[in-house]
């Protein structure tokens, strides 16, 4: 999964502009292709509909950032899927980026295991992920196949994930950078808690394909006693890759920061170009008549269960919207 053009709205990149964008950059001289995601009031109005524990909230922000960057970077129109699977007390998260720039996400957790880890100080990534996989799929519609890759989650972050799938998928040189955190903000009857997130990508792209064969790209599978023979690191590749290890997390989440300057930081003695940044937005794809169409596809005692109090009620767990009919409303048509 290369870095092409944009495939999201565009817009002239502004000083001012700093949140819910993506800013694809280039820097030609070391033949490195990235982008910068900053979200804010997204990412925000994702997590707060549904008041998930903070150390679960923060866990799915990362996985939105990652899911902006990966699904925001594809030449096609259609979805980009991120989901896992795991036995931690967060078992799934799920974000989707529908192409031109719309996000969603939601997390299903094990709200007892959730507080135990909270009071036991493990409320990293790999600790509330635990073991399981990670799915990254290309919906490109009805008519057309749709593409998967599968990463295992033994244990660690959503970096060290996307990172494997690169490394084993792609086979291209990458580094992922995600940040999320908590801004006080002070408002109208008091100070007002909003989540920021943001992220960097940088992937080496060399024209030649030789010097693609770094030493990152790991030895894997080969066979026991097989040798190995490590091919030196490129200067570019190691030069960028340091560069992007030096960001730190405020940095990715800053609202005075913005991502034009951020990148300019990194990467201006070297020179570095940006690209028209585009816009991203919290937007879910249910809708009365899709869930109205849904419950009419079921067996008549299914939705006959469903009824409490002479109503049929449908929450949607990406947006927490509730869909309300009457029985007769979505009865079976008689043939």
């Amino acid at each position: 999964m290369t870095m092409p053009e944009t495939n999201i709205p565009s817009r002239a990149p502004s000083a001012a502009t700093v949140d819910d964008i993506v800013l694809p950059f280039e820097v030609s001289a070391l033949d490195l292709r990235g982008r910068v995601v900053r979200l804010g009031p997204v990412v925000d109005e994702i997590l707060e509909k549904h008041a998930y524990p903070a150390p679960v909230a923060k866990l799915l922000g990362e996985a939105l950032v990652l899911t902006v960057m990966l699904g925001s970077a594809l030449k096609i129109e259609g979805k980009f899927i991120l989901q896992t699977q795991t036995d931690g007390p967060v078992r799934m998260l799920v974000v989707d980026f529908t192409a031109p720039g719309k996000l969603r996400g939601c997390a299903r957790f094990d709200k007892d295991r959730v507080a135990e880890a909270i009071a036991a100080g493990k409320t990293d990534a790999g600790g509330l992920l635990g073991q399981g996989h990670l799915a990254m799929t290309i919906d490109q519609g009805p008519d057309m196949s749709r593409y998967q890759g599968l990463v295992a989650l033994t244990g660690g972050s959503l970096e060290d994930a996307a990172h494997e799938y690169f490394l084993r998928s792609e086979q291209i040189p990458t580094r992922v950078r995600l940040a999320v955190a908590e801004e006080l903000r002070a408002e109208k009857g008091g100070a007002k808690h909003r989540w920021r997130a943001g992220g960097i990508m940088l992937q080496f792209l060399p024209k030649s394909a030789d010097r693609a064969r770094v030493a990152d790209l790991h030895p894997g599978d080969a066979p026991e006693g097989t040798d190995v023979h490590t091919v030196a690191e490129d200067d570019a590749w190691v030069e960028g890759r340091a560069l992007v290890e030096t960001v730190e997390d405020v940095e990715l989440i800053d609202p005075a920061l913005s991502s034009e300057r951020l990148v300019y930081r990194l990467f201006h003695e070297p020179g570095v170009r940006v690209f028209q940044a585009g816009d991203v937005r919290a937007q879910c794809s249910c809708s009365r008549e899709t869930v109205e169409s849904m419950l009419k596809s079921f067996s008549q005692d299914d939705r006959d269960y469903m009824v409490e109090d002479g109503r049929i009620s449908v929450t949607c767990e990406f947006c927490a919207a509730t869909y309300e009919f009457a029985p007769e409303e979505v009865a079976a048509k008689e043939s």
